[in-house]
């Protein structure tokens, strides 16, 4: 096809007519100007449309047949490693890594923990995010008040994958910095948390063995909090409240003091079970909260609330608007993989 085009440019630039001429006769082609000029240039250099012979020594290790063979062994085992591969085929790491990137076009993604769907959740998932998407029109989402719990420890967060320390030789880095302590049963706090696109509610600490039931549901959260939201964050505009199917969310009374109050919200048969992926705290602000708060290990709980407290109100709102703005369309990944986990 390339051919036959360079062989229609030189044929109307022997016949008179200028590259803008010759790039209207060949608008049909979609040519770009750029390969008119390179070509009647070639042309007029070497009399000849075909390729210049190139220079520079020739492929001799990704070649068409180790590509071939690479993709093959990709397609029967996607988790091979391109390092043992390497290895295998007997090429250089950074030969494979472009023959697996540039030439076959591929990347590295990582395996994540999910919740286990079975077939009866993957049609639950699907059916509540069909009625969720129909209830909330495009720009509704901001009207939500999401919530959810979360367990903090005193323990440093790390992360494996990009938490790196540069030094000559591991040897020359000091314990307390390379290593993260780690005990068997940390201190811990539960918080509870609510987010909108436009506000935020109070951090609330569950006390120390006390037990999540209805009743402290009640108690903690929705008579302190939830109660006075619509004026607080909505200055009385509609609203609703999210909250997951827990055992003392889904009670029949918490469910009943939602009516009693007037207080829309998602009942316990509409929001999608095991879903923390269509949750704004779970797939976004708990971790960039633990992230802040949890730089460093805590000596005391008391240290790790007041972290906790700092960085909460440091947290820009727009960060929660972004956060909060997905939601929509996290409901329609799940309905396009059909209830499955979206990352």
């Amino acid at each position: 096809m390339l051919e036959e085009i360079r062989s229609k440019i030189v044929t109307f630039h022997e016949s008179g007519f200028s590259n803008s001429e010759i790039l209207k006769r060949l608008k049909n082609d979609k040519v770009n100007p750029m390969l008119i000029y390179r070509t009647i240039k070639r042309y007029i250099e070497t009399g000849s449309v075909s390729d210049r012979k190139r220079i520079g020594r020739p492929r001799s290790a990704r070649t068409p047949a180790l590509k071939n063979s690479v993709r093959c062994r990709i397609l029967r085992n996607p988790r091979r490693s391109m390092r043992k591969m390497s290895r295998e085929f007997c090429v250089n790491h950074e030969t494979m890594r472009k023959l697996v990137v540039e030439d076959l076009g591929m990347k590295s993604y990582k395996r994540k923990n999910v919740h286990h769907l079975n077939d009866s959740i993957r049609r639950k998932r699907l059916e509540r995010c069909i009625q969720l998407k129909a209830r909330f029109a495009p720009g509704t989402e901001d009207q939500i008040l999401f919530s959810d719990e979360k367990l903090f420890t005193v323990e440093e967060a790390s992360n494996r994958q990009n938490d790196r320390i540069l030094a000559s030789r591991s040897q020359d880095i000091p314990d307390s910095i390379k290593c993260i302590d780690r005990v068997q049963k940390p201190l811990s706090l539960m918080v509870w948390a609510g987010v909108s696109a436009d506000s935020r509610t109070n951090l609330i600490f569950v006390p120390q063995g006390m037990k999540i039931n209805s009743q402290t549901y009640r108690e903690l959260v929705l008579e302190p909090e939830i109660a006075s939201a619509g004026e607080k964050l909505f200055q009385n505009h509609p609203w609703t409240y999210q909250q997951d199917s827990a055992p003392a969310h889904a009670s029949k009374v918490s469910q009943s003091w939602f009516r009693e109050q007037n207080i829309d919200f998602i009942s316990k048969d509409e929001w999608p079970p095991s879903s923390p992926d269509l949750n704004p705290l779970d797939y976004s602000v708990w971790a960039n909260l633990e992230s802040r708060a949890c730089a460093k290990s805590h000596k005391s709980l008391e240290s790790l609330k007041v972290s906790l407290l700092s960085e909460w109100q440091k947290i820009p709102q727009e960060e929660l608007r972004k956060a909060v703005h997905q939601f929509r369309s996290r409901l329609t990944s799940v309905i396009h993989k059909k209830g499955g986990y979206i990352e």
